[in-house]
């Protein structure tokens, strides 16, 4: 178990430091990646009495929404892991992502448990949550994991990881989620949106280590939009208006997403423009600066990971966010235009005592 230890935390360490290649025009979302789960031999979830497949849910709803963004954002390109009834790797999902240089990742399922009461929807980012949070996402993300097993060579494509062995998840706490915030801002905005209905139960936000997000290199967020195992679910899932209203939440958080990304991301907005946008910002402010990346654990001074650049960590929200702090708002947009490149992940903060947010 050491050797892929070590294995999977040299992959992570690196994986979330790869650039994106979209040049400039990355700056604004250009494409999106909608993955619906299973497909094939995999059916995922299946209705008690044997008749509805997840992976059919899954699809569907994925084209419904995809076909809504192309037809609102007709320069924004939809690429889907699967629109037929096929296999998918987990590897596969988040390869397609990462060489069309996606900006935003949806991963589509649907839940189930031994219990019929269990009911609502929900909305996973990647990582290690609070303990009981997470491990009241355990079985979830052991089965939606346990895909792997139908792959041939899983041992060698995941390093090792074996998703029967609680020991294998230990190894998400190494995970470096350059992308932490924009994640949380889109299951934010979808659980907003989804909790409208046809299933208005929100089950919450939560960090959980599903194979799915760990190797995508930009936002990512996979939806559990309702149970198959409840019947007041099923229900929804399996008519063709709940699905169509499921998309159509979906959306309406990717139409605010996006909306909310390009305008933190254009900085090359007129010098005016920028002027005005920092003599908005509070004069209170702690201070300003870059945020280049968030972990779990804190990072010695100096460390390789920074590339040379006098970086603070300021411990928010349960994590550690590392940022090049800055003299004002101004001084931050300049130089995530320098650093951008070096950290794909990055942008503009202020910095309010242990609140940290986007500029």
């Amino acid at each position: 178990m050491a050797g892929a230890a070590l294995l999977l935390f040299s992959f992570l360490f690196s994986g979330a430091f790869q650039a994106n290649a979209a040049g400039d025009d990355g700056l604004r979302l250009r494409t999106v990646v909608i993955d619906a789960g299973h497909g094939g031999h995999d059916p995922g979830c299946v209705s008690r009495d044997g008749k509805v497949y997840e992976k059919n849910i899954n699809l569907d709803i994925a084209k419904k929404l995809g076909s809504r963004i192309s037809a609102a954002y007709p320069d924004v390109k939809v690429i889907y892991t699967r629109s037929t009834d096929v296999f998918v790797t987990l590897n596969n999902r988040a390869a397609i992502a990462n060489r069309n240089n996606a900006n935003l990742f949806i991963s589509i399922h649907v839940n189930a448990a031994s219990s019929s009461q269990a009911h609502g929807f929900s909305t996973h980012i990647l990582g290690n949550g609070k303990h009981d949070l997470f491990s009241s996402n355990m079985d979830v993300c052991r089965r939606e994991n346990s895909v792997i097993l139908l792959e041939e060579d899983y041992t060698t494509d995941y390093q090792g990881f074996d998703p029967d062995d609680p020991e294998s998840f230990i190894f998400f706490n190494l995970m470096q989620n350059a992308y932490y915030e924009q994640s949380l801002t889109f299951a934010a905005d979808a659980d907003k949106e989804l909790v409208k209905g046809p299933i208005r139960h929100s089950r919450g936000i939560s960090q959980d280590p599903f194979l799915v997000l760990w190797k995508t290199t930009m936002p990512a967020v996979l939806v559990e939009v309702g149970f198959m195992s409840n019947s007041s679910d099923l229900k929804m899932l399996n008519s063709a208006a709940g699905r169509s209203e499921i998309a159509q939440r979906l959306f309406n958080a990717f139409k605010t997403f996006k909306s909310k990304y390009d305008a933190s991301l254009d900085y090359a907005a007129e010098p005016a423009a920028q002027a005005a946008a920092a003599d908005s910002v509070s004069e209170t402010a702690d201070g300003f600066g870059v945020q280049i990346f968030a972990l779990g654990r804190k990072l010695p001074a100096g460390d390789s990971s920074f590339k040379g650049y006098d970086v603070t960590a300021v411990k928010s929200g349960g994590m550690y966010k590392y940022i090049i702090r800055t003299s004002t708002a101004e001084d931050a947009r300049k130089m995530f235009l320098q650093v951008k490149k070096e950290f794909p992940g990055a942008f503009p903060v202020r910095i309010e005592g242990d609140a940290v947010s986007a500029l």
